[in-house]
């Protein structure tokens, strides 16, 4: 099978699967949800979910936020991971926002990745999500099950090979969406530890499954 009819193949199936594909993160703007991608790295959704409530309420805003200092910040998400680095980023991002941006959230990579806290994953998902760009973010779920499907080579052994790879064969305007499909498909499906294969969709022309089960991909259609 060639590499775009796979892909064709993988688009189709979560066309029909998960015709709704978005962030499981709550927010009411941009900055809102600058501040619980940030808060996400190396944690859960569901974990940031239970946060950002009160500390969205008392500080709905980049100045408020940047007039905070990382210690009150901490006491709000102390339950995340890597808590005193973040409080310190969120604290730097906000000022950084209100001094060089006009307390607005950039749309520019090369923007965003100035800020404290935002790498180029945390970039992509807000070009992404706010500024619907032809983005791609890769983070473990997308690593992991691009990988297990076959949609990028063994060699991809990085997040921006990865990238590349997904974005050259993903259509651009999907591209948003195939970042959430990816990333829910592994969450609920194509899990870490103990893959759901057998209730997975995609398991025969899934190259983890088949690799595993010693069968091959079906021949292209004529």
């Amino acid at each position: 099978m060639k590499k775009q009819e796979l892909y064709d193949r993988v688009i189709a199936y979560f066309e029909q699967a998960i015709p709704v594909a978005e962030t499981e993160l709550h927010y009411h703007d941009p900055f809102q949800l600058l501040v619980a991608v940030i808060l996400s790295a190396q944690c859960t959704d569901k974990r940031v979910n239970m946060i950002t409530p009160p500390l969205f309420r008392d500080y709905p805003t980049p100045e408020a936020m940047a007039a905070a200092t990382p210690e009150t910040i901490y006491e709000y998400i102390r339950s995340v991971s890597y808590p005193n680095n973040k409080a310190k980023h969120l604290v730097g991002m906000a000022r950084m926002l209100v001094e060089n941006y006009h307390s607005e959230v950039p749309s520019d990579l090369d923007e965003l990745v100035k800020l404290p806290g935002v790498g180029r994953k945390t970039a992509n998902v807000i070009q992404a999500v706010v500024f619907e760009k032809a983005a791609m973010a890769v983070d473990t779920h997308v690593f992991r099950v691009s990988h297990r499907i076959g949609l990028v080579p063994d060699t991809c052994t990085t997040p921006y090979s990865v990238e590349k790879q997904l974005v050259r064969y993903f259509p651009a305007p999907i591209i948003p969406k195939a970042h959430h499909w990816l990333i829910l498909h592994g969450r609920y499906t194509c899990t870490a530890r103990t893959p759901k294969c057998e209730a997975c969709g995609l398991k025969m022309i899934c190259r983890h499954y088949l690799r595993t089960h010693g069968a091959a991909r079906p021949s292209a259609q004529p």
